[in-house]
């Protein structure tokens, strides 16, 4: 059992930073997992609707091979991003009966603060990138994956921070303060995702709702929005990926040019065009490059831009699997955001966990993207397990509605 919690740990640590030691820590952590299983109780398990509805989506999956007409290679490549999801069924058993499950969620937070603190280091003294990278201030991978992990973190940290100022705390709730600014900063300042600034004002109006009293949500409020005006008038980075997006459209609008914005409403009206021709089962497994190929024939600009990944998770699935592909995600989405509704840590992480991927996908695919997608899986997988233990055992680790006005 120790093995096991501690090749999660690995995981935690990895994911901030490498692809490959992610794959390599969770496959020894799979045959770690084996002799430990009690095979009875884990099938038991599996009858969950948060275990079960992961299988059926992998299992959907590999049938829609058998009428998509792209490849095989390309059907077979086509399941790859969906057999993430096989991992949590097993997450959530193992982490409903271990007792050090924190030990994953410290282990991604202290990877994320040093990623965070290299990420400042970078942004004035690029030699010290560990990988080439398209981003000023972004130290590897790309700054979508690090924008998802810093305003993961700095949501995360937001109720400790406010259980340890209530306990009188200060050192500790100084210091989860200290590391939320330094998430926050960076995200206005140096780099950031224009998905995870969509999202963040909807996480923030959740954290006010869960866990403070009135007065005290309508002072955070005002506070927030006095960060705002100062952070828009002193982050010159923000303001100017902020007014982008109108550029950006004016430029697909009028010339069809291949923008970033452009892109992505070319992606959606093409993949709602492929969508409409399959509404049911879809075009397959693996079908949407071979539909975007034929349809950029004899195009230009953006129209002509080929790609596998339509940028929108559920049109991911509707291209490919239609609207069964969409009830089983959209379901298993609900499954999951039920299994946290309780009062404990786990269960904040656990649902900013959900929320994230589900607001994030409606601009990315990001369920099925190598970095969020393991994100979730191993939120999902490790909190759910830890807020059905604590549903148990009605033991949680922080009240809400603890700030008095």
């Amino acid at each position: 059992m120790l093995t096991v919690d501690v090749l999660a740990v690995l995981v935690a640590l990895a994911l901030p930073w490498s692809t490959s030691g992610v794959a390599i820590f969770m496959v020894l952590w799979v045959l770690a997992l084996i002799p430990t299983l009690a095979w009875s109780s884990a099938l038991r398990s599996l009858r969950q609707p948060a275990a079960m509805l992961p299988l059926i989506f992998f299992a959907l999956a590999v049938v829609g091979t058998t009428w998509s007409a792209s490849p095989w290679p390309a059907r077979l490549h086509g399941i790859n991003p969906v057999a993430k999801l096989l991992a949590i069924p097993f997450l959530l058993y193992h982490f409903e009966r271990s007792q050090r499950a924190a030990w994953i969620f410290v282990a991604f937070l202290v990877s994320c603060s040093l990623l965070m603190g290299l990420s400042w280091l970078v942004l004035f003294a690029p030699e010290f990138k560990v990988t080439v990278t398209a981003s000023p201030g972004v130290p590897v991978k790309n700054y979508i994956d690090q924008s998802q992990e810093f305003a993961l973190c700095f949501f995360a940290l937001a109720p400790v921070a406010l259980s340890l100022l209530n306990r009188r705390r200060f050192a500790l709730a100084a210091a989860c303060a200290a590391l939320m600014l330094g998430f926050f900063t960076n995200m206005m300042f140096v780099v950031s995702a224009r998905t995870a600034l969509v999202y963040m004002p909807i996480l923030l109006v959740l954290f006010g709702a869960l866990h403070l009293s009135r007065g005290a949500m309508a002072l955070l409020f005002a506070g927030a929005m006095a960060v705002v005006v100062l952070v828009w008038i002193t982050s010159p980075y923000l303001r100017e990926r902020v007014d982008a997006v109108e550029l950006e459209y004016q430029y697909y609008h009028e010339k069809n040019a291949a923008s970033s914005t452009g892109l992505r409403l070319e992606y959606w009206r093409k993949s709602l065009h492929f969508f409409a021709d399959a509404p049911l089962f879809g075009n397959g497994t693996g079908s949407t490059k071979q539909l975007f190929e034929r349809d950029a024939i004899g195009q230009s600009g953006a129209s002509a831009d080929v790609i596998g990944n339509p940028h929108n998770q559920t049109l991911n699935v509707a291209v490919q699997w239609g609207l069964l592909g969409c009830v089983v995600l959209y379901a298993m989405w609900f499954f999951h955001f039920m299994l946290f509704q309780g009062t404990s840590l786990s269960s904040w992480i656990g649902l900013l966990v959900v929320l994230q991927n589900i607001m994030s996908s409606l601009f990315n695919s990001h369920l099925f993207d190598f970095h969020e997608g393991w994100m979730y899986v191993l939120g999902v997988g490790v909190a759910g397990g830890m807020a059905m233990k604590s549903a148990s055992s009605d033991a949680p680790l922080f009240r809400r509605k603890s700030v008095k006005a």
